[in-house]
């Protein structure tokens, strides 16, 4: 079963601390999708409020974050990023439900089982 962690932030209000910590998260979604048994490591940007982030983290099983903890560059990443925030993170662990057996039978669209990244998923829309 799929662990999942959901993580919102929000800014301090400065465009300075912003884009800081827009920065780190991009830097920290490639060194954390590297980790055993990482899934994913999604960040994600408000579209209507530049101040509020989400970080979806996608584990093979909830024992899988501990490859991710005991990555050396989570010792770097709290103390970076909490002195940008106006508000503590807001952090919520979840199982992902198992949807094999139902006709959603995925959690992706039939175009994007190759590339989960999605990134090519409409590049034909019109």
């Amino acid at each position: 079963m799929v662990y999942t962690i959901v993580v919102h932030l929000y800014a301090n209000d400065s465009k300075d601390d912003i884009q800081k910590l827009k920065d780190k998260l991009l830097e920290a979604s490639q060194v954390y999708s590297k980790d055993k048994e990482t899934l994913s490591w999604f960040v994600m940007q408000d579209v209507n409020d530049a101040r509020k982030f989400t970080i979806v983290e996608r584990y093979l099983k909830e024992s899988s974050q501990t490859y991710h903890l005991n990555n050396p560059y989570w010792k770097t990443f709290d103390p970076y990023v909490n002195p940008l925030l106006d508000e503590p993170m807001d952090l919520r662990r979840f199982n992902e439900l198992d949807t094999t057996g139902t006709t959603a039978a995925a959690h992706y669209h039939e175009d994007a089982r190759a590339d989960t990244s999605v990134g090519t998923m409409f590049e034909d829309a019109v």
